[in-house]
């Protein structure tokens, strides 16, 4: 049985860089299950996974287009400097949580921090980057996926 784009996959996954950075590492861990085509994984991570069976072992470099897309210049935002808290330590590279107005999270990284004026980044740390996507396939369940029948 082939991963289609329905799937609900079992796997092992090291998410990294090309440069050999590793983010996220579940070879040593409890492995972790994904429904494709609902928005859990990015496309170019979900492309990856189509077609492999259980047992196969990947890896592949997914350009950002596919994986967590290019950083834009508008999300970019120059807060003020008393926004932030006094539980703050602000440098360059901190990742801080912000509520939008309609009340979800979203991940900001620090820029630049002056006396008056702190520069955030909006985009998914990941944007611009080629990411390295490693797999091992578990076990793969297609019985919620018709095209699979077909195939």
């Amino acid at each position: 049985m082939k991963i289609s784009r329905n799937s609900i996959v079992t796997l092992y996954h090291r998410l990294g860089l090309t440069d050999g950075t590793v983010l996220e590492d579940t070879f040593n861990d409890e492995p972790l299950t994904y429904h494709l085509g609902t928005g859990e994984l990015a496309q170019g991570l979900e492309l990856a996974l189509i077609g492999l069976k259980q047992g196969d072992h990947q890896t592949l470099d997914i350009n950002p287009d596919l994986a967590f897309g290019f950083a834009e210049d508008d999300m970019r935002h120059s807060l003020d400097r008393t926004d932030f808290g006094p539980e703050y330590t602000l440098e360059p590279g901190l990742i801080i949580e912000f509520s939008t107005p309609t009340g979800e999270t979203l991940p900001g990284t620090i820029l630049e921090v002056s006396a008056d004026k702190v520069l955030v980044d909006f985009n998914q740390p990941l944007a611009g980057e080629v990411v390295r996507y490693e797999v091992e396939i578990l076990q793969i369940d297609n019985q919620n996926d018709k095209d699979d029948l077909i195939n």
